[in-house]
């Protein structure tokens, strides 16, 4: 049986990772293991930067965002001497299992660990909602609204001046932010590198939304494709509209976490440890039609998202 795990949070960080820690924590003191808090990620987990995990050591976080174990970039853990030195400090200290909270880039460590003989599950844990074997990532439904309430502020300004407002959201180079921040917004267009895009078709619909009385638009742009500059310029030259553009940044990041955060987060931070205890290792745990399973890291990662294109042309179908 395992004795010993450690939890760590790894990439950009996500609301509800603290709830995902605290669910681990508990779990796994249930099942009278021992737990150890790794700090800053695969950088803590290769100089030592760990602590002894107790109940109190997660009271009153399920509801704070970010993640209370920190979390960095690790270059020296994509190097063979880092993933020994990771694994030197997990044998150093008994740590049988690791659960990591991260995106694909964190999953990869923990197959390189996984391979090592350290058992390590991965939590999906990323605003980008970008992780194709699961259908619900930690920290996105947080970040949607985040993005939808900003969206819905910028949309009052815009409508006291008769603009357009191009907003930038982020998810990296996944829309899925985008489509879901444009529908719930009433945007006239969304733009993401999943669908293709013509600046002359949407300056024409808004042209023809401003005919039939409509004076202010929204455009959602998607990270990936990014240059919210250019394009609220080009609209403006095509139309005559004044165009402004905002880039929400990370402040789509931070926050309390949603109530649907926080339940997935728990209920996956528990499925990882049960894993755990039952010896099981390079896995993935994500949630699937409403239901928590798990797969085969290098499985999970060689999967491909579909992007929703019918919630696109749904968008750009109504918005009139």
């Amino acid at each position: 049986m395992i004795k010993k795990i450690g939890v760590l949070t790894s990439g950009g960080d996500a609301p509800g990772m603290n709830a995902a820690v605290r669910a681990v924590v508990r779990t796994a003191l249930s099942k009278g293991m021992e737990v150890y808090g790794i700090h800053r990620g695969y950088v803590g987990l290769i100089s030592g930067e760990i602590e002894k995990m107790d109940a109190r050591s997660v009271s009153d976080i399920i509801h704070r965002g970010g993640t209370m174990l920190c979390t960095a970039r690790c270059p020296e853990f994509r190097t063979e001497e880092g993933v020994e030195k990771a694994k030197a400090t997990c044998e150093e200290l008994g740590l049988e299992g690791i659960v990591v909270i991260g995106g694909d880039g964190s999953f990869r460590g923990a197959a390189d660990l996984s391979a090592r003989g350290i058992l390590c599950v991965g939590l999906p844990g990323t605003i980008d909602n970008d992780i194709a074997c699961t259908d619900y990532t930690i920290g996105y439904d947080t970040a949607m609204n985040t993005a939808m309430e900003l969206v819905d502020k910028l949309r009052d300004t815009s409508q006291s001046h008769d603009r357009c407002t191009v907003v930038e959201v982020m998810g990296r180079n996944a829309g899925f932010i985008a489509v879901n921040t444009g529908a719930a917004c009433g945007a006239i267009a969304v733009i993401t590198k999943e669908m293709p895009y013509d600046l002359d078709d949407i300056a024409k619909k808004m042209l023809e939304a401003k005919k039939h009385g409509k004076e202010n638009f929204v455009v959602v742009v998607a990270e990936g494709i990014g240059h919210a500059d250019e394009i609220a310029k080009v609209l403006q030259e095509k139309t005559n509209i004044e165009a402004r553009a905002t880039v929400l940044g990370h402040v789509q990041r931070g926050g309390s976490p949603t109530l649907r955060d926080r339940v997935v987060a728990t209920e996956m931070g528990y499925y990882a440890v049960e894993l755990l205890e039952q010896g099981i290792g390079n896995r993935v745990v994500g949630m699937r039609d409403n239901k928590i399973v798990d797969f085969d890291i290098q499985e999970a990662l060689a999967m491909k998202k579909p992007y929703d294109e019918k919630l696109h042309h749904i968008v750009e179908e109504i918005a009139l």
